[in-house]
């Protein structure tokens, strides 16, 4: 049985399934936060003011362009993961029996 050294396309594999875990773990905490968000605004039940409700959305609206950028790139490597896993699938297979 080969080793994951010796299967260029396992390690491309793992790299992948390390990607897509560390994206699901941060979608994950950034739910989380909002539901304790969402939570703790119905039990304040009051309005807040205006000026501390126009810091939070400057707040929230540079988080979100964060996190764009943040998820952008980790769709960026999950791609070019996948790339590498597809090409180092095509090699295996161009190199199978009778070649």
């Amino acid at each position: 049985m080969a080793s994951n050294d010796d299967r260029p396309e396992l390690r491309a594999l793992a790299d992948l399934e390390a990607v897509i875990g560390a994206v699901t773990d941060e979608v994950a905490a950034w739910r989380r936060r909002a539901l304790k968000a969402e939570a703790g605004r119905a039990q304040a039940g009051a309005t807040p003011d205006l000026e501390a409700a126009r810091d939070r959305i400057s707040d929230l609206e540079d988080e979100n362009v964060e996190l764009h950028h943040r998820l952008r790139t980790a769709r960026e490597r999950v791609e070019q993961l996948l790339a590498r896993l597809q090409f180092l699938e095509e090699q295996v297979g161009s190199e199978g029996p009778g070649r």
